[in-house]
C-alpha cells in the first residue's frame, strides 16, 4: 500500500470530532454514535452527548439495536485504545456503515464538546469485561 492508498483508506474509516460535530449539525438523523468502552462505571461514566453505550462484550447481544441505515459512528478511549477499531471491524463484516472517531473520548473532552455523566442511567451494566 503507498501513502496515497493508506491516507484514503484512513480518511474512509475515521471522523475527526470536528467533521462529526459539523456534519451531524447538517444532518442530525445521518449517524448513530456507540460508546464501546469497557471498564468499571466510575472511570466510564462520562459519554459523549447523545452517544449509546454498548460496550465491547455486549455488541453480539445488541446488534438489534443499532440501525442498518445509518452511519455508525464508535468511540473509545484515546488514540492508544483499539476497542472502537475491533467493534469496527466486527459492525463493518455484518454490513453495517462504519467510522471510528479518531481520539476517543479524550480528544472529545479536549475540543470541549458537549457530554453527559452517564452515572444516572440505571440501565449501566457494570460488567466491565476487563
Amino acid at each position: 500500500m503507498n501513502a496515497l492508498d493508506y491516507f484514503n483508506a484512513r480518511l474512509e474509516a475515521t471522523i475527526s470530532p470536528m467533521d462529526f460535530m459539523r456534519s451531524k449539525q447538517m444532518d442530525p438523523e445521518k449517524y448513530f454514535l456507540i460508546d464501546v468502552r469497557n471498564g468499571p462505571i466510575h472511570v466510564r461514566s462520562v459519554t459523549i452527548k447523545d452517544a449509546n453505550v454498548i460496550h465491547e462484550q455486549e455488541l453480539p447481544n445488541r446488534l438489534n439495536e443499532i440501525p442498518k441505515d445509518k452511519e455508525i459512528i464508535v468511540y473509545c478511549w484515546d488514540v492508544w485504545c483499539n476497542t472502537a477499531a475491533k467493534v469496527a471491524k466486527s459492525l463493518l463484516e455484518q454490513d453495517y456503515k462504519v467510522k471510528e472517531l479518531t481520539g476517543g473520548i479524550a480528544a472529545w473532552q479536549e475540543m470541549n464538546f458537549p457530554v453527559s455523566d452517564t452515572t444516572k442511567v440505571d440501565n449501566i451494566s457494570d460488567n466491565c469485561g476487563c
